[in-house]
C-alpha cells in the first residue's frame, strides 16, 4: 500500500480511533486542488468521513499554517450559524504526527473549479443564485461581533490593510526564486497601495481568501461550508469584497490566463457588479471604495503566487505536483492588472 505523504498513518488512525471514535482501519487520500496547508479526505472503515488539515511537509513560513489558530476559528464560527465545517478535533502533540493537525467534518456538495464543472453541476437558473448566495453569505460573516464570538483577540483590530501590506510584501521577500523577478512592480504597487488607504468602517472577521472555489456549495447553490481558513484575522471586510471580485471572473477578462475557464464565465451566472450589488442589499457598509481593495486583491495575490511557486519549487506539496511553470507570468500579471485598477 502507497505511503500518503504528510501523515503518519499508524499514528493518526490511532489518536483518531481514541478522540474521534473513528473505526479503523482508515484510508488517507490528498484532497486535489490545495496548494498550500494539505487537506486530506479520510474515510473510516464504517464509511464515516472526515477531512483533516496539515502544514506543507517543508519550506513553512513561521507565521503561516497555523493549525491550532485556524481550528479556533471554525470552533468560534460554527456555533453561530456561520457555514463552516464542524471542528471535530485538534492535535498538537508532535509524536503524533510531526506536526498540529485538526480534523472535521467533511462536508459534500459543489465545489466549482472550472466552468465545465459549474455547467454540468448546476442548471442556469441555479447558476445564477450562485453569486447572491456566496455575497448573502459573506455578508453574514462580516456581522459577526467579533468579542461575543470569543476571537477578539485573534489579531490587532486596527491597521488592517498597513499590517497586510507589510505582511505580504514581507513574505514576498522571503520567497524569492533565483531567476524570477518581479520586485520592481511589486514594490511600485505596494507603495501606491499604501499612499491611498481608505478609512476601514468596520472591525469584522476577515477571510482573506473567500471565493467561489473556496466554498462547498449544496444542490442549489446555497454555501454549505466556507473553506481554507489559513490566512483569516480581524480587519477591514471590504477587504475579503475586493478578493471574491478579483475571482469572479467574466467572459473577455485579462485574468483568464490565471483563472482558466472559470465556472463563473459559464452562462447565467452574476455579473461582477451584481455580485457587488448583491453584498451591498445584505450590509450597512459603503461599498464605493471597492475598487481600491480589488487593486490589493490582485497585488496580495501576486504575493501569495510567489510563495505557492517557491514551495512547489523546493518540493513541500505532498506529491500534488500541478503545474506551475507559467507562474511567473502569471505573478507579473496580477501586479500589472493590480496597478492599473488602481489607475482607472
Amino acid at each position: 500500500m502507497e505511503m500518503v505523504t504528510g501523515v503518519n498513518e499508524a499514528n493518526v488512525t490511532a489518536w483518531m480511533v481514541e478522540h474521534l471514535d473513528a473505526v479503523a482501519p482508515l484510508d488517507f487520500e490528498l484532497i486535489a486542488g490545495g496548494r498550500s496547508n494539505l487537506t486530506f479526505r479520510v474515510t473510516d472503515a464504517v464509511g464515516s468521513t472526515y477531512a483533516l488539515r496539515r502544514p506543507p511537509t517543508s519550506h513553512v513560513l513561521p507565521t503561516a499554517h497555523d493549525m491550532v489558530r485556524e481550528h479556533t476559528i471554525i470552533e468560534a464560527l460554527f456555533p453561530l450559524g456561520i457555514p463552516v465545517a464542524k471542528p471535530l478535533g485538534l492535535c498538537v502533540d508532535p509524536e503524533v504526527n510531526e506536526r498540529p493537525f485538526y480534523v472535521m467534518e467533511f462536508v459534500d456538495g459543489a465545489i466549482l473549479r472550472d466552468r465545465a464543472q459549474a455547467e454540468s453541476s448546476f442548471d442556469v437558473a441555479t447558476r445564477s443564485a450562485i453569486g447572491d448566495n456566496l455575497a448573502a453569505t459573506l455578508a453574514q460573516l462580516h456581522d459577526v461581533d467579533v468579542d461575543r464570538a470569543g476571537l477578539g483577540d485573534l489579531a490587532r483590530h486596527d491597521g488592517y490593510i498597513e499590517r497586510q501590506l507589510r505582511r505580504w510584501r514581507g513574505q514576498f521577500e522571503q520567497m524569492k526564486v533565483e531567476g524570477v523577478d518581479h520586485e520592481t512592480v511589486i514594490e511600485e504597487v505596494g507603495d501606491e497601495l499604501a499612499r491611498s488607504i481608505p478609512v476601514q468602517q468596520r472591525v469584522t472577521v476577515v477571510h482573506g481568501d473567500y471565493r467561489l472555489d473556496n466554498t462547498v456549495l449544496d444542490h442549489e447553490g446555497k454555501v454549505r461550508a466556507i473553506l481554507d481558513w489559513e490566512i483569516c484575522t480581524l480587519g477591514d471586510p471590504m477587504a475579503d469584497l475586493g478578493v471574491l471580485l478579483c475571482y469572479w471572473s467574466e467572459p473577455g477578462d485579462t485574468t483568464t490566463a490565471l483563472l482558466g475557464a472559470a465556472p463563473t464565465t459559464a452562462p447565467g451566472f452574476a455579473t461582477r457588479d451584481q455580485v457587488l450589488n448583491a453584498y451591498a442589499r445584505h450590509t450597512s457598509l459603503d461599498v464605493s471604495h471597492v475598487a481600491y481593495y480589488q487593486a490589493f486583491g490582485y497585488w496580495k495575490l501576486a504575493c501569495i503566487l510567489q510563495g505557492v511557486f517557491a514551495r512547489y519549487r523546493a518540493g513541500a506539496t505532498a506529491g500534488d505536483q500541478g503545474s506551475v511553470e507559467e507562474f511567473p507570468a502569471h505573478i507579473a500579471m496580477l501586479a500589472e492588472t493590480a496597478k492599473q485598477t488602481l489607475e482607472n
